[in-house]
Order: structure tokens, then C-alpha cells, then sequence
């Protein structure tokens, strides 16, 4: 895979009926969708997930741990992936918890196929989306990290807004040595104008 190449989004489905996991593997395969089928919570929590764009179609009632349940569980570990819940005994205040909660869609069965693959599309397009940042603050990451010490006292100071001589004698150097550093922070951050060096700090801040 290349950089410019993505993997093809996979979507789990969690279920403790066979027949509706088997019924849900033929819709999804019919519209190009892979899928991975469990039939509990824990099943899932045992298998490795693809390095993919995702979404879990989540069933709310099982035996042990409720889709619900999982679902929070999920949020409180800062797990991104989308949900979309599927139930047969849904009513409207469990509809809204679910919604509230960050779930994308909240189907009652049976429900049309196309309403759920609706939410499976729109959950996979929020998870590309937050893929697609965390590979952008990762580059951010890595580039800070190839700043020295120096660079990296002068860059926090730039971004303040202190001219070159302020700089100079917080640091104990001389004013040379901060345009130096200073300009080797433009290029290793990829900063073109000074604004844009605080947009980046500011970014690496949330990223750290």
C-alpha cells in the first residue's frame, strides 16, 4: 500500500444471531463491503482489527454485556470506531441515549437495507476522517521530533511572539544563532510564515 493507496474499509458486525449475521454478510458483500461477523462483545474484543477504515454495526440486546454497554465502553477507552445499532426491542429514549452516546444510526429490525448501509457508508466516511488526522498529526509529531533541543527552545518562543533579541538573551545565545535556529525551524516544521508556525504549534499542542 502506498501513500497515496488506501485499504479497503472493512465493516464488523456484532451479533448473537446467526441467521442475521449470515443475512448481514450477503447484504454488505452484495454492495463490495468485507466484513468480519461476531457473535459477542468479547469475541470481537479477541480479534485484531484491520488497519482500515471502519465502521461496527452493534446489536443492542445480547446475553452478557448489552451492545449498549459496549458501546460506552468503547467511548471510554477512546476506541474512534463509529457504531451504527441494530435492535428488535428499541424504543425511542434508548434510540436517543445511543445517539448522544456518538452513535451514527439506530435501527430497529427489520430495517431496510439500504437505511443501514446508508449509516455503514457514513460511518466509515467519519472514520476516514479521523484516520486521516491522526496520520496528520503524526507527521506533525515526527517533525517536531526532529528538532533539537535548541530549535526546539527557540520555536517555543517564536510562536510567544518574542523578536530574535528577546529570544537571544532568554536563551543566553546570540541573536545569529536564533535567526539560525530559528530559520531551521521554518524548514524542518514546514512553515512557511510565522502564522503558520502557530497553527502548527497549536496542532502539536492537541496532538501531545
Amino acid at each position: 500500500m502506498t501513500a497515496d493507496t488506501q485499504p479497503a474499509p472493512m465493516v464488523y458486525v456484532i451479533d448473537d444471531d446467526p441467521s442475521v449475521r449470515a443475512a448481514l454478510e450477503d447484504l454488505l458483500a452484495s454492495v463490495g463491503l468485507a466484513a468480519t461477523l461476531f457473535g459477542s462483545t468479547r469475541a470481537f474484543l479477541d480479534s485484531p482489527l484491520a488497519d482500515a477504515p471502519a465502521c461496527l454495526v452493534l446489536d443492542v440486546r445480547m446475553p452478557g454485556q448489552s451492545g449498549m454497554e459496549f458501546h460506552r465502553l468503547l467511548v471510554e477507552r477512546g476506541n474512534p470506531l463509529p457504531v451504527v445499532f441494530i435492535t428488535g426491542h428499541g424504543d425511542i429514549a434508548m434510540s436517543v441515549r445511543a445517539m448522544k452516546a456518538g452513535a451514527i444510526e439506530f435501527l430497529a429490525k427489520p430495517f431496510d437495507n439500504q437505511a443501514l448501509l446508508d449509516a455503514i457508508h457514513r460511518g466509515i466516511a467519519v472514520n476516514e476522517t479521523h484516520r486521516a488526522q491522526n496520520r496528520r498529526q503524526d507527521a506533525l509529531k515526527r517533525r517536531y521530533d526532529a528538532l533539537s533541543d535548541g530549535e526546539k527552545a527557540v520555536m517555543a518562543r517564536v510562536v510567544r511572539g518574542l523578536l530574535n533579541k528577546q529570544i537571544a538573551g532568554e536563551l543566553g545565545v546570540s541573536e545569529i544563532t536564533v535567526k539560525v535556529r530559528r530559520r531551521q525551524v521554518m524548514v524542518k516544521m514546514g512553515a512557511t510564515s510565522l502564522p503558520e508556525l502557530v497553527r502548527l504549534s497549536d496542532a502539536l499542542a492537541i496532538a501531545t
